[in-house]
């Protein structure tokens, strides 16, 4: 296992993913599954998990996930009616693969992986719940408190490790990262975040003032909207450029 992968699993197999709705689960979840399956020999398994929203779910990118050497996991619904995706137990004990849950936003979502817990409260199992610091119920230490105890407890889990993704979607910067940064250390002055999620694109300018581990992001969730709203604008960058 590479040096990168180690600070990410700090020696857990499992990783569980969860936050409010939006606070960036998914992308996070994601983006270490393509690291590790670069750079970890075991085999990496994505469970979506989520069962709580149309949009922004990692199974619309699952061909780009499976060609990376992703196995991934989940179960069609009807009507949007909650299912369970099958061979979750068999993942979580098998010592060959390391496993990332994203679960669905929120005490609802949680809930789909309530039925595990006898596994994932295991010293193997990393909980990461995930906090961004500009999210409308993530701007006091009460709210977060209120909507962890939520979640963590509809998935009938406790020991939370905090995760860092300090961003303002299409507007974050180096300056944005920072400032969340900073509010994520005042709302928790005795703890430590896993690591800090950070853009690709600004992770050289972000360094400098960032000391903990950063996973650098590539969004892949997009919806095709936003992907030509993109696409529009980077074309007028190089035509401003040529």
């Amino acid at each position: 296992m590479s040096n990168s992968c180690e600070k990410f699993l700090k020696g857990a197999k499992n990783l569980v993913f969860l936050g409010e709705t939006g606070s960036g689960k998914t992308e996070t979840a994601i983006n270490l599954a393509r690291l590790l399956a670069a750079e970890d020999a075991r085999s990496v398994h994505f469970f979506d998990m989520d069962q709580t929203k149309p949009l922004f779910r990692a199974r619309d990118c699952a061909g780009e996930m499976e060609a990376e050497g992703i196995v991934f996991h989940f179960q069609s619904q009807y009507l949007d009616a909650p299912t369970v995706v099958p061979g979750v137990i068999e993942a979580l004990l098998d010592e060959d693969s390391v496993v990332l849950l994203d679960v669905g936003g929120g005490a609802h979502g949680s809930h789909m992986i309530g039925q595990f817990s006898h596994i994932l409260s295991r010293e193997s199992t990393r909980v990461l719940y995930i906090v961004n610091p500009y999210r409308p119920w993530s701007r006091s230490l009460e709210e977060i408190e209120r909507t962890a105890e939520r979640v963590a407890g509809a998935a009938r889990l406790t020991r939370l490790h905090l995760v860092a993704n300090p961003n303002l979607g299409p507007e974050t910067d180096a300056g944005v990262v920072v400032e969340g940064l900073n509010r994520f250390r005042a709302l928790f002055p005795e703890r430590t975040p896993e690591f800090v999620c950070v853009p690709e694109e600004l992770c050289a300018d972000a360094e400098q003032s960032v000391k903990e581990p950063i996973l650098p992001i590539r969004l892949n969730t997009l919806p095709e909207w936003m992907v030509v709203q993109e696409r529009d604008s980077d074309m007028k960058e190089w035509s401003k450029n040529a």
